[in-house]
């Protein structure tokens, strides 16, 4: 006992001071110094210490001080502390130590060895008995949800955090929520807030039990429980604690730290790096709680400056200096311990010299567990702090060990797997057991985990290396361990967590609980699934709990399961859960024709909504209800009914689902038109074939039709709409058409939705047949023009569909050149429209439109108006024609005809109805117009004039007027003649007009394009009005009236197309008067550069332009020479002419507007040194003089100015006022320039081209491209030193046309040697078209089985017929061809304007040795008998079947030589050998006089097989196959001799059928065709092989004899003696060997004119032909080839698409371009802008705003205008697509963060260029209120109310602006009223408002100069000159005076006379007179 530890006498002393009460203790320890403080402080190292309190202070005396410089050290401890009590036992140890007080002194050794027993605490795991409220922890975030944080703590431990509790200012906003009912724009999510994997330190604030026993530990992060121990004197720098963001300020973050009167700071710069790590935005949100680290105190405390910086974090370790005591240390503090001592469960730990921590099993270093010693100094991170006991717990695991670290996360795919072996490393009785996983990770098993029971646990089980079974149950984020389980039951369980379970499963559970909503199912442990009120049963219970009682088993079915929301949703109706039927999850698997079970959520007029798993929702429309009609489906079906359903047909991307009720897959007889999709497989039509067709049945929306092709097995459907291009022709038609009537010509359009549709609306036939269409998605180009129909009529824009099925969307800002107010009233369903692609969204297959006339309008509009009308008429001549059978007497009747009527009745509108024997049963009326000034009774005969018949009303319209009856001599009409007339009458699409000279009727269309459906009342035309009209027909045909379209009269509504002559000089300002001649020379500013011109500044007012020509003497081709001149330079340029100021065109200098027009400078150094040429000559000369300067053949150097899409050319400019065209075809030989030439010409480019001519308007020069230099440069690389004879070699490889690598030149054409030798003037050109020459053409027509047509340069034509197509027939030789594709051809023939092409690759590119399987034959000399061909059916006659060869050379097949079939229908070849069928035939017989050809296609002649198949079961030749066996047998018996065998009428002999059969060894690179021959067996085999090789001798020496020399001998080479060979020798097949096709002979050239030998029928076998194997090995080479120029082509393309990506001048055309440029320019709200636009032209309103939010995110606070501009667009997006209370919020967000009155200005704006005239005039009255000393929101109302037309009111607002406004302002706010009057209002009352003024204030010259100009603009002359005079005569300042004499003098000359001139100089010189009389006064 004398010889207890020092450490134990502390402890001692300190349990007796435990008594005193904390607050005295507080009260003593602030009241001493600090010096005191540490003199009187015992440091205490015990626990027990620890335990009880922090400083001690001792009783009486003063102990002796340690002598200086050294520490006690105090000595450790040999007793056994660490097997006593839990933590728990603090009470008892609090009784012992109170109890000790009582105790005598003498007995305090006892006492001491007593309490150090119960105080010591033991080592081992956190268990949540220990928890208590008030205790520090630190965790990790496991998983976030809206509502709650849940928290993995140390020790496998969990619990959660609830929404209220994250920090003060996150509640409040919670609380501001609630109250407004709206989400603050400061509030944000919890998953906006905070990740997965964050370590967090938190504070127990409650702890609750479960009815089953559990509990659940409530949680706080908020600073101020945290923190909740610090104090501002205790905050020192260098300390971590935790903080939440409280306020975003401009610059940084205010910071609440929980420590009261202590203000955190965060700033920018310190959380930047923090806020790119986490990307959760550009700020940091209120309420995110973050480890901050303190960088400076100030003022004691009260202001501390924070930092969030990683590195700064991390780095960051708790020290002694820091002042921690064991009130305020917080878990998260990484420390420097020091072991104290190592036991089984653990370590014990001292750390910042005072305190003592401990470390369990479970944290200790796993790699370093076994090498811990006392005194080792480690690295410890504070887990926990006990609130009573102040225990303290550490983890050595290394991710702690940096503040702010983070622990390793399991792979989701590991939770719930089930491991076969777990090796146990470690078992504690009390705790568990630690096993090594397979993956060499550590797990954790609890007790209670590791038996099924206690009684059943078996401790001598888990030695250490035993292995057990375990599943994995948890994973504990604070102690990186997986949780396991070795229950059977556990690890048998089908489901331990939510993502088990899979949409469709079927499950067991228990009823848990009744609610209002549904059923509450557990289906495992932690896992509780809903079943809705609506799927409990198969009907709708109204008391469940009838049926279902808790703790009842049940069966379900999972209808949805969200794992992250843990939301399970179950059924419990028996037809889904027993059901056999697929689960349809999701919309992908919805494929037409699926059939499986659904439930009914909706039931209406329109059908019924049916729901399927996971969310799926699909319609069934009301026609798919069910077999019968069902009007009232909400009476037959109700929510909930589950039903069979069928899909019809689904669109994933779009989440739409089609589906039926109706699963029988036959139609019935009310629906024999629905195609299944078997028959729609058998319909063999194409969309765009033209077919006649029968009417079946007439229904109220179209016609059900047969097709009569089909012979009516085909039934399809017309839609009313598609009747016609004319709506009202549509409806007229239907109206005359019945049943059994046949129409002619309609288009198979489409066959989707299971209905063959057709079409006959003439438009679109004819772009189908022109190819004025796109087949798919991938075919659409911006800038396209095609033909369609409205598809549906929206109140955001119009739905057009064309051929094919592509949709696109025109919005309403797109869809006419007027201002569209009502969608309805510009188009309706089913009107045909020509509309202009404007974008397309490749991602979600969007396609915006335009259907402005003037963009989809060629621009004659006159021909586009008369066509319309023409084809109106042709089509009523048809309605006409069908009209005579059924009604002939309204087809009599036709405009122009005078009929006899009698006056039925006169109405009170004036006009009168008539009635006569050639009117019977139709209504005429004559409106009071037509009557005159007649007056008409009842009874009353009067003659008339018919001026229309409506035969759908059986309407006619009569005329009286004398004018109109008068009879005149007919006059000879001439077409294009201008005529005026009276409009008589207007219809929907045109008007009758009367002709003033001969009375004639003339039909004058209303529209002049298909577009132009919409006019405002003043451009309707009016009956009686008098018109312009031009002639188009000039006889009166069936319908009685003239055609004729409106003359120049009519105005032109559209805006003027700037002529391609006219320079585009936006920036140009008004010329100004100058003395400038040519030659002068100026200095400028660089104001503007653009791709072809600059704008130079010569002063502030004049401006002058620099042509890219005008720039260097001499321009390298493809520089951009307007690159070099930047914006603000200074440049010295001389005058070289003048541009006129409105049309930009160049003037000569004797012009008189010389002096006033646009200097035309230039830069040139040899024009700016020596002479300079003047732009223009001094006489005036016409640009067709100018063309003529240039020569056909000359080279030019111009610029590229754009590429024109739609007129498909490249538009140039050479000089100042000469322009060029470069047609589409001429722009280059290679097919890759061609395909994108917008891509491969640069705006501005310098390019050379040869002149061809001039265009039809003889204004632009036509040029070329394809020259000879021009190719070279695309194609070659030309280095300066290059020699002559190098470049001829080139241009040797130019004019062969060889297929060369496209290049790039290194210097300009001109500088190269050797060009003017070789390319004398005028050079060549390639587009020569000579015959055996390569060029290049575009696909313009594809003909089905015949060819194409391909236009060519120059506007010639050529066809290419299907066997020039390829090398290699195909079975669809037209499927790779397209219109508009560019293609290389080769010209066979150019002979009397007929062009033959070929685009066979042999021909094209000769080198390629490629296989050629399918030789050209171009003659019958090329056919031999018994050669194997193959070509394509042409046609079946009676005579037999006849088969095409070529282009020029048919064959014949007899039916007997087709098939061994004996067919009598020959209707059957039809079937199985259609027209364009690809076949191979054998050559019978060919007859070269008659030019026959005899093919068969028997499977013993051509080895392929029978034509048609053996399943029809057709019969044999029988004859011919005994004859066959006769022969054969008697070939048996004489096989030396040849025999012949019967073919038909045929009485050509053909040999025997072999027995054996030798084939020629082939090539691998062979053609393909062989011809076969017969030979005799021999048995003698040694003179065979003597035979054989003296036939190969012969051969090679007649073929050393005739070998050509070079590649043309090679053409001419005759194979005669070959063939000799070949058919004198013979070939044996084995039997049953497949015949080869094969050539006989083939040959191949190359560079070195070597031939390829010949492909013989030699019976030697490939092994000893040295020959043949050198030549595949060399074919083997080129294959080597061919694969790495592909490679080096593909290369090639890859580097050009990253090219254009990294082009700066592309236009961005995704959300990724945008994200990137925005990325770039985040401050730029044009950018911004652009990127919303974007996304509103895909009609994506969400993405819009999303991105408009971002902008206001991103950009700077201080570009206020920038955010200004976001913010209106935004108001603007609202207002077009949202609802009023969407505006209103963004618009008092807006009115918060900006200037307010710019806000309402801007609203007030848009509301009135929306027509939201109440709400603007409500905003306007508002602003009045609040802004009312500005005098803008006055002016800016005044000018609504003018506009509105509400004069009187802008009175009385200037009344009340007065009263309102300063006393200063008033002269100009009436001025600034009188002025909008001027412009908008009453006229006389803005010059009484000026007269006032000036009356008042006559000295205010500024409203006199104001007046004068608002009266010169507006007034008479007289009054302008009152007011001059009225001026001069004030008494004004002399200066004041002047200015108004110039201006009186300067209006007089302008205006007036000479002598008015000299008045305002006489009343001048009078002025000035008396002011100097006055002066010498």
């Amino acid at each position: 006992m004398l010889q207890q530890p020092p450490v134990l006498l502390q402890q001692t002393h300190g349990a007796a001071l435990q008594a005193l009460r904390s607050s005295t203790q507080l009260r003593v320890t602030h009241l001493l110094s600090k010096p005191i403080q540490r003199r009187y402080r015992w440091r205490i190292t015990s626990s027990a210490i620890m335990a009880s309190m922090e400083e001690n202070f001792p009783r009486g005396g003063i102990q002796k001080k340690p002598a200086e410089g050294k520490t006690c050290k105090p000595k450790s401890e040999r007793d056994n502390l660490f097997d006593v009590q839990h933590e728990e036992k603090s009470q008892k140890r609090k009784r012992s130590q109170k109890d000790q007080e009582k105790q005598k002194r003498f007995k305090a050794d006892k006492t001491v060895k007593a309490d150090v027993k119960d105080n010591i605490m033991k080592i081992g795991p956190l268990t949540v008995e220990a928890l208590s409220e008030g205790m520090l922890l630190l965790g990790c975030i496991k998983e976030v949800s809206d509502y709650e944080l849940a928290i993995s703590l140390p020790n496998g431990l969990s619990g959660f955090v609830p929404v209220t509790q994250i920090s003060d200012a996150y509640s409040k906003l919670l609380t501001k929520q609630v109250a407004q009912g709206e989400v603050p724009e400061e509030l944000n999510s919890l998953p906006d807030m905070f990740s997965p994997g964050t370590l967090v330190r938190c504070a127990v604030t409650s702890i609750e039990k479960s009815d089953d026993g559990r509990r659940s530990v409530k949680l706080s992060i908020d600073p101020k429980k945290v923190n909740k121990g610090l104090n501002s004197t205790a905050l020192t720098a260098g300390m971590l604690l935790s903080g939440s963001v409280l306020s975003v300020e401009d610059h940084g973050y205010l910071i609440d730290i929980g420590v009261t009167g202590t203000h955190a700071f965060l700033p920018h710069q310190k959380a930047k790096n923090y806020i790119k790590a986490v990307k959760k935005g550009p700020d940091l949100k209120i309420g995110e709680n973050l480890n901050c680290l303190i960088v400076e105190v100030k003022n004691e405390g009260r202001v501390v400056c924070l930092s969030i910086d990683r590195s700064e974090v991390a780095a960051s370790i708790a020290t002694e200096r820091q002042n921690w005591t064991l009130s305020n240390l917080l878990p998260g503090l990484v420390v420097k311990a020091r072991v104290q001592k190592v036991a089984p469960l653990g370590m014990k730990l001292t750390f910042l010299s005072y305190f003592t921590g401990i470390v369990d099993f479970m944290h200790i270093d796993p790699e370093k567990s076994m090498s811990y010693s006392p005194d080792q100094v480690v690295k410890a991170c504070v887990l926990s702090v006990h609130p009573t006991s102040r225990a303290v717990r550490l983890t050595l695991r290394p991710p702690f060990l940096h503040a702010g670290g983070a622990p390793r996360q399991l792979p989701a795919q590991r939770m719930g797997a089930v491991l076969e072996e777990a090796t146990v490393k470690a078992f504690y009785k009390q705790f568990g057991a630690i096993f090594e996983l397979d993956d060499g990770t550590l797990a954790f098993a609890r007790l209670k985990h590791l038996s099924k029971t206690r009684k059943s646990f078996k401790p001598e089980a888990f030695k250490e290396g035993c292995k057990h079974k375990c599943r994995i149950i948890a994973y504990s984020l604070m102690d990186e361990m997986c949780i396991v389980s070795l229950k059977h039951q556990i690890i048998e369980a089908r489901f331990l967590q939510y993502q088990d379970i899979h949409t469709g499963d079927v499950v067991q559970g228990k009823v848990h609980s009744l609610k209002p909503i549904g059923m509450q199912v557990k289906v495992a442990d932690g896992i509780r699934g809903l079943v809705p009120s609506l799927h409990l049963s198969d009907v709708i219970l109204k008391q469940p709990e009838k049926k279902y009682n808790i703790g009842d088993e049940v069966k379900c079915r999972v209808l949805e399961c969200n794992p992250e929301g843990k939301k399970l949703i179950l059924t419990l109706k028996k037809s889904l859960v027993q059901s056999k039927l697929p689960v349809l999850s999701n919309y992908e698997d919805a494929k037409p024709g699926l059939i499986t079970h659904g439930f009914v959520v909706c039931a209406r007029e329109f059908g019924c909504i049916v729901k399927f798993y996971n969310d799926v929702k699909g319609l069934v429309p009301k026609n798919e209800l069910g077999s019968e009609p069902i009007s009232c489906p909400d009476k037959v079906f109700y929510e909930g009914q589950v039903l069979k359903v069928m899909v019809l047909k689904c669109e994933p991307q779009q989440e739409r689902l089609l589906l039926s009720f109706r699963l029988s897959s036959k139609p019935g007889p009310e629906d024999k038109w629905k195609c299944t999709p078997k028959e729609k497989q058998e319909v063999k039509y194409q969309i765009g074939e033209i077919v006649d067709v029968r009417i079946l049945k007439k229904k109220d929306n179209g016609l059900e039709v047969s097709i009569l092709e089909d012979e009516d097995n085909v039934v399809a459907w017309i839609p009313m709409l598609h009747l016609s291009d004319f709506v009202d022709m549509s409806k007229l038609l239907w109206h005359c058409l019945q049943e059994g009537d046949v129409l002619p010509r309609v288009m198979y359009l489409s066959d989707k939705g299971e209905h063959i549709i057709l079409s006959r609306k003439s438009a679109v036939i004819s772009a189908v047949q022109e190819e004025k269409v796109v087949r798919s998605f991938s075919e659409i180009q911006p800038g396209m023009l095609l033909t369609g129909y409205v598809r549906n009529v929206m109140p955001f824009g119009v739905f057009v569909e064309f051929p094919f099925g592509v949709t696109g969307l025109a919005p309403k800002v797109s869809m006419s050149d007027k201002f569209v107010t009502d969608t309805k009233d510009h188009f309706v369903v089913g009107q045909t429209v020509i509309a202009k692609v404007m974008s397309i969204d490749e991602e979600k297959q969007r396609v915006l439109l335009n259907l402005k006339v003037s963009e989809c309008s060629s621009g004659d509009s006159a021909a586009e108006s008369f066509g319309l009308l023409n084809q109106y008429f042709k089509e009523l001549k048809e309605i006409r024609d069908l009209l005579r059978r059924g009604e002939p007497s309204i087809c009599e009747l036709v405009p122009g005809k005078r009929v006899h009527l009698v006056v039925q009745d006169v109405r009170e509108d004036g006009s009168a109805l008539f009635s006569g024997s050639p009117v019977t049963g139709l209504t005429v009326t004559a409106t009071r117009y037509h009557l005159g000034d007649k007056n008409i009774a009842p009874g009353e005969k009067r003659k008339a004039l018919v001026l229309h018949v409506d035969a759908l009303t059986s309407e006619v319209y009569v005329s009286l007027r004398e004018e109109v009856l008068k009879q005149r001599p007919k006059r000879r009409l001439r077409e294009n003649s201008q005529h005026s007339a009276v409009v008589q009458h207007i219809t929907e699409h045109f008007a009758i007009a009367s002709l003033l000279e001969t009375g004639q009727l003339a039909a004058v269309p209303i529209a002049c394009h298909f577009n132009d459906t919409f006019r405002f009342d003043s451009e309707k035309l009016r009956v009686g009005q008098k018109i312009s009209a031009t002639l188009k027909a000039v006889k009166e045909n069936n319908h009685g009236v003239l055609l004729a379209v409106q003359g120049p009269a009519k105005k032109n509504v559209f805006v003027r197309v700037r002529n391609e002559s006219e320079t585009a000089l936006e920036e140009m300002v008004p010329a100004v008067k100058h003395s400038l001649s040519p030659g002068d020379v100026v200095t400028g500013t660089v104001k503007s550069v653009k791709p072809t011109h600059v704008t130079v500044a010569i002063d502030d007012k004049l401006t002058g332009s620099i042509h890219a020509s005008r720039i260097l003497d001499e321009v390298p081709i493809g520089s951009i020479p307007t690159s070099a001149l930047k914006a603000g330079q200074k440049v010295t340029a001389r005058v070289i002419g003048g541009r006129d100021v409105n049309t930009h065109r160049c003037l000569p200098i004797t012009h008189p507007h010389f002096t006033q027009s646009i200097p035309e400078l230039s830069i040139r150094p040899s024009e700016q040194e020596g002479e300079f040429t003047a732009m223009l000559n001094l006489k005036e000369e016409s640009s067709l003089k100018q063309l003529g300067l240039y020569n056909v053949g000359q080279t030019v150097t111009c610029f590229v100015k754009k590429y024109n899409m739609l007129k498909n050319w490249l538009e140039v400019e050479v000089t100042p006022g000469i322009r060029g065209r470069v047609p589409h075809l001429l722009l280059s030989l290679n097919t890759k320039v061609l395909k994108h030439p917008e891509k491969n010409f640069k705006n501005g480019q310098a390019i050379s081209a040869t002149v061809t001519g001039t265009d039809a308007t003889e204004r632009n020069l036509c040029l070329s491209l394809t020259d000879v230099r021009w190719y070279i440069y695309q194609h070659l690389s030309v280095t300066l030193d290059i020699g002559i004879v190098q470049l001829r070699d080139l241009v040797c490889a130019a004019k062969a046309n060889m297929a060369v690598n496209r290049g790039c030149i290194d210097c300009t054409l001109p500088k190269v040697r050797g060009f003017d030798i070789l390319f004398p003037p005028p050079f060549p050109g390639i587009q020569s078209l000579e015959q055996d020459t390569i060029s290049v053409g575009m696909i313009r027509k594809v003909i089905p089985h015949v060819g194409l047509t391909i236009a060519l340069p120059g506007g010639k034509t050529g066809k290419v017929s299907i066997f020039h197509l390829n090398d290699t027939y195909t079975d669809n030789p037209l499927g790779n061809f397209k219109v508009g594709k560019i293609v290389r051809c080769y010209i066979l023939s150019n002979e009397n304007g007929k062009i033959q092409l070929s685009l066979r690759q042999s021909r094209l590119n000769p080198k390629i040795n490629s296989k050629v399987e399918d030789i050209e034959i171009t003659s019958i000399k090329d056919v031999k008998k018994g050669q194997l061909v193959r070509g394509y059916v042409k046609s079946i006659t009676p005579s037999g079947i006849f088969f095409g060869l070529s282009t020029s050379l048919l064959g014949r097949i007899l039916f007997q030589n087709v098939s061994p079939y004996f067919v009598q229908k020959h209707s059957l070849y039809e079937k199985y050998l259609p027209e364009g069928k690809l076949l191979t035939a054998k050559v019978l017989g060919v007859n070269r006089k008659q030019k026959h050809i005899e093919l068969s296609l028997l499977p013993e002649d051509t080895g392929m097989p029978s034509v048609l198949p053996e399943s029809l079961g057709l019969p044999q030749y029988g004859a011919e196959e005994e004859k066959r066996e006769a022969d054969y047998e008697e070939k048996s018996e004489q096989p030396k001799l040849k025999t012949k065998r019967r073919r038909g009428n045929d009485e050509s002999g053909q040999e025997a059928k072999p027995k054996k059969r030798k084939i020629c060894p082939a090539d691998e690179n062979d053609s393909g065709i062989e011809v076969y021959y017969r030979e005799e067996e021999e048995n003698d085999q040694e003179e065979e092989a003597a035979k054989k090789k003296s036939t190969v001798r012969n051969l090679e020496e007649n073929l050393s004899l005739k070998w050509p020399s070079s590649p043309i001998d090679m053409c001419q080479f005759d194979f005669k003696t070959v063939r000799h060979f070949l058919s004198s020798s013979k070939q044996v097949r084995k039997p049953g060997e497949a015949p080869r096709l094969q050539v006989s002979v083939g040959f191949t050239w190359e560079e070195d004119n070597a031939m390829d030998i010949p492909v013989l029928d030699q019976k030697e076998e490939s092994s000893e032909s040295e020959e043949e194997e050198d030549m595949q090995f060399k074919l083997k080479k080129r294959t080597k080839k061919e694969k790495e120029l592909e490679k080096q082509k593909k290369e090639k393309e890859l580097c050009k698409v990253e090219a254009a990506l990294m082009d700066p001048s592309r236009q961005p055309q995704s959300a990724d371009d945008f994200d990137r440029l925005v990325l770039g320019s985040p401050n730029s709200s044009i950018l911004w802008l652009q990127y919303m636009a974007f996304h509103l032209q895909a009609t994506e309103i969400e993405k819009a705003r999303a991105v408009a939010e971002r902008a206001l995110k991103t950009i700077c606070f201080r570009e206020e205008q920038e955010k200004l501009n976001v913010w209106v667009a935004l108001l603007n997006l609202e207002n077009m697509y949202g609802t009023e209370e969407t505006l209103m919020k963004v618009f008092e967000r807006a009115v918060q963060y900006n200037e307010p009155l710019k806000v309402f200005q801007h609203l007030c704006d848009i509301y009135a260029s929306s027509e939201k005239y109440k709400q603007a005039e409500e905003l306007y009255h508002t602003m009045l209120k609040r802004f009312r000393q500005e005098k803008s929101v006055w002016l800016k109302y005044a000018s609504f109310l003018l506009k509105q037309g509400q004069a009187e009111a802008t009175h009385r607002l200037l009344e009340r602006a007065l009263k309102a406004l300063p006393t200063k302002e008033h002269v100009d706010v009436i001025s600034r009223f009188a002025q909008l009057e001027f412009h908008s209002g009453d006229t006389e009352h803005a010059k009484a408002l000026f007269e006032s003024t000036l009356s008042s204030y006559p000295k205010r010259t500024d409203i006199w100069s104001i007046y004068m100009d608002i009266m010169i603009k507006h007034g008479s002359q007289k009054e302008v000159r009152d007011i001059f005079e009225r001026v001069i005569h004030l008494s004004l300042a002399p200066k004041k005076m002047k200015f108004f004499f110039k201006r009186y003098l300067d209006y007089e000359k302008k205006f007036g006379t000479e002598e008015s001139v000299l008045a305002v100089k006489r009343a001048a010189l009078e002025y000035v007179e008396t002011k100097s009389s006055l002066a010498d006064t």
